[in-house]
């Protein structure tokens, strides 16, 4: 394992893009990209926590506003509100996948996580292309990191406090239906994750500082240790077997500041497929 950068108080939504790794950092309010060398660069500030990051298929960039429950729109106009989801969030709005035609999922923590307050389930939220949100589907234990299969019909989110994969169908429209059970990962707590060529999953173990490779049915295939508890990992690099793996000490709000976190790279066998 090789490290990449450090000096990040939060780093999550790590996606490979147009040969750049392109991350959030909670607290210092910023998306940034950084290349293999570790140059790292600024990509644009908010006035509010940024999490999920996706793109349109127009190329503008669509990234969730946390506390203000929006999905906000980036472009070569500025950036403006693509959909307000507050209506539909119980609490923070936190990762995010983009499909190629542009719909977008959104999970939410679903209660106050940081304040300690009553854990309840929540919803999947589903953005079309227009920007108009609905529920996806419901009753999920904190819906994080989730992936789109290759071909697009299959939508896999991460229950960080269910310890498990749930799968749905994704129709033409968007919608989702057809929940089922992808893979149980109990005593695990699944943040963001990437899927690769052999349709199998690398999620961020937030329980324990190790990133871990599941198949189908819960079968596991491989655990990395990692110098942090790792929190966000993808796939990338010129050949997508490079796993980008984001961590930090911890993630409540002490982090802010900090500049504790760091990014590192692995190497792995199988490359990158699906989304994000």
């Amino acid at each position: 394992m090789k490290h990449l950068i450090g000096g990040i108080d939060f780093g999550e939504g790590p996606r490979w893009h147009n040969g750049r790794l392109w991350y959030s950092d909670f607290h210092q309010r910023t998306v940034y990209s950084v290349d293999l060398n570790g140059e790292r660069n600024v990509e644009f500030t908010l006035d509010d926590q940024p999490s999920g990051l996706g793109w349109m298929p127009d190329g503008s960039m669509l990234v969730v506003s946390m506390i203000n429950r929006q999905v906000l729109r980036v472009s070569s106009d500025g950036v403006s509100v693509h959909a307000d989801l507050s209506g539909l969030a119980t609490w923070h709005c936190n990762d995010m996948v983009v499909n190629s035609n542009g719909h977008a999922y959104v999970g939410n923590f679903g209660f106050d996580l940081d304040g300690q307050g009553e854990f309840c389930k929540t919803v999947i939220i589903h953005v079309t292309p227009e920007g108009d949100a609905s529920v996806g589907a419901d009753g999920l234990s904190f819906p994080n990191g989730s992936v789109i299969t290759p071909d697009e019909k299959t939508l896999i989110v991460g229950e960080t406090f269910g310890g498990c994969y749930t799968s749905f169908s994704i129709h033409e429209d968007g919608s989702l239906s057809e929940p089922s059970l992808w893979a149980e990962v109990q005593g695990m707590f699944p943040d963001g994750c990437t899927m690769d060529s052999e349709e199998t999953i690398w999620f961020a173990d937030a329980s324990t500082p190790r990133v871990v490779r599941v198949a189908k049915g819960g079968k596991i295939l491989e655990e990395v240790e990692t110098p942090q508890v790792p929190f966000a990992c993808m796939l990338g690099g010129e050949d997508g077997k490079t796993l980008f793996i984001l961590t930090a000490d911890s993630s409540g709000p002490n982090q802010a500041g900090s500049g504790s976190g760091n990014i590192w790279t692995h190497e792995v066998d199988a490359s990158h497929a699906g989304l994000p």
